[in-house]
Parts: structure tokens; sequence; C-alpha cells
């Protein structure tokens, strides 16, 4: 607040005509860009479209529709109504809403269609490029929302057992198809002699393993090699052990729940992780008890999300992404259990490195894979 008797500093009382022109000045610089304005208000629509496209997938997803699409286009809403027994209205109203959105196309009045080139992200679920986990996981990742306003007033978290059942079903549905079309043709195959040693025959460790989609993937791919999933999570251990019978490799691949992060029970030759540590209420204590299971000889694997090492450089639609899983997720969950919350975007190449000498290892290699959403790195002791 300025003291009596003195002018505000950006006011100039002067009657000249540099005085006029620094009024000019200071007019112009407080009027607002219209244009800003209203490209700010396109993309804010934009985005607010994009939620109810996203809420439109999951339906789309969940009952069916893109993948029925994807066989038998074109289609109108009622034959796709009959083929689904669903109520026609609403079918008929999510095509629209779907078409209205680029996420359809009607080549004819009330036929829509599926365009192939949409088919991998929308209705292939073994595909590298399929999305319909994420459309799962979305809504179940808000369903505790109460508590997280709370978080945001009093700090705490969110609980892993605060979320609903299918957030885990659609976790395993995103993370697995990747493990299954990438994990060994496109990340490991960048480190050659782990894939040899797998191939040989070793004992591997997998810390957070959800419902054990990478190490059912490993297990089918390396039958002599023996593999271990660890979870602090009973539901997801069990999830994984129905996983591993279902897919029959239920006697090469155990699941125990263990608090890793107090030690492991045994050593490894192969220990890995997959997009865990920056999850981890404490990083560090849980890759030193990472580095206590390695064998001397052996390897770490890491795979984290593919973020920058400035924070500012972490923008784009794939950065806003992992903001968004981390408040609602990552974050919270670590700060439940009064963690470090490293955030989905906390683990950069240059935080990888700083934490694994910490903890005792000896050298880092980044794979080479190109990967807009994740880095896989192999860590010797």
């Amino acid at each position: 607040m300025a003291s009596a008797g003195r002018s505000h500093p950006a006011i100039v009382l002067d009657d000249s005509q540099e005085g006029h022109d620094t009024m000019a000045v200071q007019r112009e610089s407080n009027e607002l860009d219209e244009a800003k304005i209203e490209a700010f208000m396109e993309k804010a629509l934009g985005d607010i479209s994009g939620t109810m496209a996203i809420g439109l997938c999951h339906l789309g997803d969940r009952l069916g529709l893109f993948k029925d699409l994807a066989a038998n286009s074109p289609a109108g809403s009622e034959e796709l109504a009959d083929r689904l027994d669903l109520n026609e209205r609403y079918v008929r109203e999510w095509l629209r809403g779907m078409t209205a959105a680029g996420y359809l196309e009607e080549p004819a009045p009330g036929r829509f269609t599926l365009p192939a080139e949409y088919a991998p992200a929308l209705a292939d679920e073994s595909g590298p490029m399929f999305l319909g986990g994420v459309y799962q996981m979305l809504p179940a990742a808000l369903a505790p929302y109460e508590r997280l306003i709370a978080a945001f007033r009093s700090g705490g978290g969110v609980r892993q057992s605060d979320y609903p059942d299918v957030l885990w079903d659609g976790m395993s549905r995103f993370t697995g198809s990747w493990f299954e079309s990438v994990m060994i043709d496109d990340w490991l195959s960048t480190f050659p002699h782990v894939i040899e040693r797998l191939e040989r025959g070793v004992d591997v460790a997998d810390v957070g393993c959800g419902a054990g989609r990478a190490l059912i993937v490993l297990a089918k791919a390396f039958p002599r090699s023996r593999f271990v999933g660890f979870d602090n999570f009973p539901g997801q251990v069990e999830r994984a052990r129905a996983n591993a019978e279902n897919a029959g490799v239920a006697d090469r691949v155990t699941f125990e729940t263990v608090d890793a992060a107090q030690g492991l029970p045994g050593r490894y030759d192969l220990v890995t992780t997959f997009d865990v540590i920056h999850d981890a209420a404490d990083p560090k204590r849980l890759l030193a008890a990472i580095r206590a299971a390695v064998k001397d000889d052996g390897d770490y694997l890491m795979l984290e999300i593919n973020c920058q090492d400035r924070p500012q450089d972490n923008v784009g639609p794939v950065a806003s992404m992992f903001y968004g899983f981390s408040v609602f997720y990552c974050m919270t969950t670590s700060l439940a259990g009064g963690g470090a919350a490293l955030g989905t975007n906390g683990m950069p190449e240059a935080v990888v490195r700083s934490l694994c000498t910490e903890a005792g290892f000896g050298s880092v290699a980044r794979s080479s894979a190109d990967d807009p959403f994740n880095v896989l790195y192999d860590i010797r002791p």
C-alpha cells in the first residue's frame, strides 16, 4: 500500500509528450488480448468436449460397441443394439455423440462406421495402441474424489483401498497390452544379455507386480526361468494368481504379498519394476532393498515414465495426462502412506541415476527403444 503523499509508481504525472506516451503504453499493457482469450476459450471448451468423449469411449469399450463396429461396419443403431442386446435409443445417441467427437463416421444417413485406422486404439485389445484400459481407469480414478478434495485441504492422500476394483482391471488392461506387444521385442531386445540369461534359465523377481501381466508374458516366452511377483496390495496378488492359473503358467510363476521396502525374501539373477518406483512411499528404501536382492552379477530392469529432467519441460498432451494420473492416483496414494510422493513425472533420467547410485548400484544404461510413455533402464551392481 502506497504511503500518503506519494504517487503510484506506474503513473507518470508529467504534462510533456513523453509523459502522455508513457501513460498510453501503460493503458495498452493493461488491455486484454482478445485473440488470446478466444483461443483459450476454444481450448477450454475442447477439453470439456474431450472429457465427455472419454465417458462415451468408456461406454463403447465396456459395452462392446467399438469391437462390434470394428467387425461389422457400417451399422445402424437398431442392428447394433440387437447384436449386443442393448437399448436402441441409447445406442443411437452414443453413435451420434461419437460421430460428433470424430471417433466414428457416418457414410450414409443412419449408418455408422469405425474407420480401420481407429480400431487399434479402440478395438484391438492385444495391440500396443489400445486405450480401452485407460478409458476404464479414468472414471474409477475419480471415484474417491471427495477424499482427494479433503487431502488437498488437510494433507494425506487417497489409499489404494479407497478405489473401486474396476481401476485395477483397467490398469491391467492398459499396461498388459504393452507387456504383450512391446516388452520383449522392443524393450528387452535392447539388452541382449538379459534375453540370453532368461533363455538359459534364471530366478526373476518382479516388485510391485500388480495383476502379474508382465511376469506371465515373460514366463510364456522363457520357460526355463522361474518367476515370483511381490506386491503389498493383497487384492492385486489374488488377481495375479488367478491370471497365472488361467494362463497356464502357475507352475513357474508365484505371487506373494510382501512390502518389498522391508526387504525381499531371497536373491535373484534379475529383479524388475514396471512403473513402480515413482509410486513408492519410500523409493530410496525400496531401491536399497532391490539392490540387496540383486545378485552381484545380476541385473535390475526398471521401467519408468518417459519424462524430462526439468519440470518446466514436461508440457503437452502426454505430460498433462501423466500429471492427471499423478494427482488422481500416483502422488496421492504415496502421500496416503506418508510417502515421498515423487509423482508420475518424478523419475526422469537424472533422478533415476541419482537414486540408483545412492542405493549402491554401479551402472545405469538407458534403453534405446523409442517409446513416448516409458523408458527401460538396465541397472547393474
